[in-house]
């Protein structure tokens, strides 16, 4: 992303010296600020045109639509931009080459960038230990995404009968002892500890000697949070939660935090106003209730609280079934409520409870205390979520499709957990910037 963000710049830079000259550009203090603008509003179109998704992006004649389509909406923004901005206009014709000039090198950069994916040039090789479910999610993981960085060199198995060798070389059991020098003649940079039956046949010797050779040794918890942006609350355990880094809530970022959750709440219901009002009317004439849905919900520290929503269901759609999970296509939606839920607008009136500080705007999905309960049953570790404030948008809702089982909010509890785990203000700005994406396309609401 940083090195097309350079490509963007220099792009806009080599146009100008071009068309107008060195000297121009030399003496052009605003220069600089007019090209940064466009480098912004390019790569932010790249990116919402999932052109950093290497999945989705995985041919060039997909990667030359995506990025056609991403250009078109450059332009389109940048002359609104100027057109309410005129400062801001750097050239017709310098804008035309330069995005000539952005097609060469993006395409370019893309075809060596996949050719050094596809080729494993600056993979870091490890040895994985383990059969069980863990090592092969994390086996998984990197065969699935080739921008990860890792490539598995070995696999030391529990158990080697009638096992076909996953990768090449296949090491087993039996050949623990020579573990450290495998290691350094497939020059491993780390060694991935996934096995979980430890009490019987665990390398501690051969582990210790890799670490003191300067091979680098790592919990498979560990590397798969750092793999997937996730935890796995089924593989965790109390121990590892208590030394793992992580879950620091200082005073400062507390601050910090809240005083964003304020700007930023503050200033969209300032200019969404209009919308808001005009949902609340169409509301009004699409079904009978209320415009508002308030219900309670567990908030930090397990205190109670009232979340309002902009109304999407029929009045009373619990009168008979009681408090049941959204399914898709459900039938106690309103005209006007799936518009809504589609594109989120019914999250938007939890912004007051933000205001209020019942909220933040990122941060893991308030939930209903009859769920909290059966939640807390099933699954482990569910508790610790509530040491954060609940969020309007979080890690999980950007990250998981939206979740109506045990089995779901189990899955969204691994990302609520990395989350609280390591939250920072760059983090929700990430979070933030996937929830516009979100929103803009309308993917996973219900």
């Amino acid at each position: 992303m940083v090195g097309e963000g350079l490509f963007i710049f220099a792009s806009v830079i080599i146009a100008s010296w071009l068309l107008i000259g060195i000297d121009f550009v030399i003496e052009d203090r605003t220069l600089v600020l007019k090209t940064l603008l466009i480098a912004f509003v390019c790569q932010m179109c790249l990116y919402y045109n999932d052109l950093y998704d290497m999945k989705v992006t995985d041919s060039y004649q997909e990667l030359i639509i995506r990025l056609m389509q991403a250009l078109g909406a450059s332009a389109i923004l940048l002359a609104v931009v100027y057109f309410i901005f005129p400062v801001c206009i750097i050239g017709r014709g310098i804008f035309i080459v330069s995005i000539c000039f952005v097609v060469a090198f993006i395409v370019i950069w893309r075809i060596a960038y996949t050719h050094i994916l596809n080729n494993g040039i600056f993979d870091k090789k490890i040895i994985l230990l383990g059969s069980g479910e863990l090592a092969r999610n994390i086996h998984r993981e990197i065969n699935e995404n080739k921008d990860c960085g890792y490539q598995v060199a070995a696999v030391v198995k529990d158990d080697c009968e009638g096992a076909s060798p996953v990768v090449s070389p296949n090491i087993c059991r039996n050949n623990y002892a020579d573990l450290c020098r495998n290691a350094k003649d497939l020059d491993i940079d780390k060694i991935v500890v996934a096995i979980e039956e430890r009490r019987s046949g665990f390398p501690t010797r051969q582990l210790l000697q890799c670490r003191v050779d300067g091979i680098e040794v790592i919990e498979g918890t560990s590397f798969y949070e750092m793999l997937t942006g996730k935890l796995i609350v089924e593989k965790i355990n109390p121990s590892w939660l208590i030394f793992s880094e992580g879950f620091k809530k200082s005073w400062m970022r507390r601050v910090i935090k809240r005083t964003g959750d304020l700007l930023l709440s503050v200033v969209m219901l300032f200019f969404l106003s209009p919308i808001l009002g005009i949902v609340a009317v169409l509301i009004k004439l699409d079904s009978k209730g209320p415009v508002f849905f308030s219900q309670e919900r567990v908030g930090e520290k397990r205190k109670a609280y009232m979340v309002h929503k902009f109304r999407s269901m029929v009045q009373d759609a619990e009168k008979k079934s009681g408090p049941v999970w959204a399914q898709s296509n459900d039938n106690r939606v309103t005209r006007v409520g799936k518009f809504i839920r589609k594109w989120r607008i019914d999250e938007f009136p939890q912004l007051f409870n933000v205001i209020k500080g019942e909220m933040s705007f990122v941060g893991p999905r308030p939930e209903r205390e009859f769920f909290v309960k059966e939640l807390e049953e099933a699954i482990p570790y569910y508790a610790e979520r509530f040491s954060v404030k609940p969020g309007v948008t979080g890690w999980a809702q950007v990250s998981y499709p939206y979740g109506a089982s045990v089995e779901d909010a189990k899955e969204k509890l691994n990302y609520d957990l990395f989350y609280i785990k390591n939250m920072s203000i760059f983090m929700d700005l990430m979070v933030i910037m996937r929830t516009v994406k979100t929103v803009l396309f309308g993917e996973g609401a219900r």
